[in-house]
């Protein structure tokens, strides 16, 4: 390890000491707090709840909280008003997949190709890429080989060191010898001392430690790779490789709930994705290979599910596979995606930006529209149903008093045209505004 490398790495775990979980991610908001009130006038808001918008009305602010909203709200005095009269106003979106710590999409291997110190220099680009595209909020799952160095970005952001969303970090994904993240194609010599995008833990006892040695250094929720990737997926049943049984799995969740912390799962379907379920990890990551019975347990369990629909196209997560091969994994993804509405499962918002490019989140709503979920319910999506999952929806998700002022604008009305999403016009954070173009 040269010294920079190792000068960065402690700098990430001494950072990452002092902090907890994302209680304290939100408490730190407050430094953003300008102590000055803030009168929006909307035309039409979608607050994230409703079944159809409203407006026109007044988003009264202050410091980093809305206090009041309503078409009579009496401005304060000396309150700088903001006219956003003839826009649609939103909550700050949130997506609940993303890897701000690989960035761009650039064909390098992250571990072996770039520095850690690098990569966390990308990851504050990327953050402000995804801030600004309006995304207040984002889960980061896991930092793909970089350590704890998403507790750094975090941390900076939330210390206004640098501009960006509100992070919930996964640190170091738990995964298996031989699995997802495990080197492939390595002298076994080299492969035994190179870093890995994960860390590899082969039984219960190495995977509590390692979710408690996660926790201490910063972690806000603990990913576990439930499931092979796609070179493991057999080519003619589609079938997934089981990374991990149910008792795994709850060993896991477990631990990371004695700490206060949720689980995510990567798993494309099979035995991976049911044992994910049934053993209580809170949200399923992609999915594209699941099955009905599946869907049915996650609807019945109440597990999350991040589709990540733009990260399994032809130009990204599938890139370089034979076309039929691709064919059938995107016709049982779509038919994943319309079982799991018919079931109702909890679909939640989520892109796997970093292999599909930062600041080009909101292409996903496109996505899930086209699988047949309305407008409203891919807005709410990445609103008030993202921040159940977080377990943060008396603070983020919704325009509502009391809530946090992450606040996006829109010209045009999304439920009219849901691409109008990628196209923000405003953005607030904590009641500091980092986006106006109008």
């Amino acid at each position: 390890m040269s010294s920079s490398h190792r000068f960065m790495k402690i700098v990430c775990l001494v950072s990452a000491a002092l902090i907890g979980s994302a209680a304290w991610a939100l408490g730190s908001v407050a430094q953003e707090d300008s102590g000055t009130t803030v009168a929006i006038h909307a035309g039409r808001v979608i607050d994230g709840l409703s079944a159809s918008p409203l407006g026109p009305l007044v988003i009264l602010i202050e410091g980093d909280r809305i206090t009041e909203v309503g078409p009579h709200v009496v401005i304060p005095a000396g309150a700088q008003e903001i006219n956003l009269s003839d826009a649609t106003v939103l909550p700050g979106l949130i997506d609940a997949h993303t890897h701000v710590l690989f960035a761009p999409q650039d064909g390098k291997n992250p571990v072996l190709e770039k520095s850690v110190a690098f990569r966390t220099l990308e990851a504050a680009a990327a953050a402000r890429l995804s801030l600004e595209a309006g995304f207040t909020t984002l889960r980061d799952t896991d930092s793909e080989g970089a350590d704890f160095a998403d507790v750094a970005v975090r941390d900076a952001i939330a210390d206004g060191l640098i501009p960006g969303p509100r992070l919930l970090v996964s640190t170091m994904a738990l995964s298996i010898t031989g699995g997802h993240m495990n080197h492939v194609g390595l002298a076994p010599a080299i492969d035994q001392r190179v870093p890995q995008l994960a860390t590899m833990t082969d039984t219960v006892d190495e995977m509590i430690r390692e979710v408690r040695r996660q926790v201490k250094y910063g972690a806000d929720w603990i990913k576990l790779y439930a499931t092979g990737t796609m070179r493991h997926v057999d080519r003619q049943t589609l079938q997934s490789l089981a990374q991990v049984d149910e008792e795994q799995v709850r060993a896991v969740v477990e631990e990371a709930r004695r700490w206060r912390r949720d689980v995510a799962a990567h798993a494309y379907g099979g035995d991976g994705a049911r044992a994910a379920v049934l053993g209580g990890v809170r949200s399923l990551e992609h999915g594209l290979l699941l099955e009905e019975d599946v869907l049915e347990l996650m609807a019945e369990h109440g597990t999350y599910w991040a589709a990540t629909l733009s990260n399994f196209t032809r130009s990204t997560g599938l890139a370089g596979y034979p076309d039929d091969f691709v064919d059938r994994l995107r016709s049982r993804h779509a038919e994943a995606f319309r079982t799991a509405l018919r079931l109702g499962v909890n679909i939640v918002f989520g892109t796997d930006a970093g292999r599909v490019p930062h600041g080009s989140n909101a292409g996903e709503f496109e996505l899930m529209v086209e699988l047949g979920m309305s407008p409203m319910q891919a807005i709410q999506s990445a609103t008030s149903v993202a921040a159940e999952l977080l377990r943060l929806e008396n603070e983020i998700g919704a325009v509502k008093p009391g809530f946090l002022a992450d606040l996006i604008a829109v010209d045009g009305n999304p439920l009219d045209d849901i691409g109008l999403l990628k196209d923000v016009v405003f953005v607030m954070k904590g009641g500091v505004v980092v986006k106006e173009t109008k």
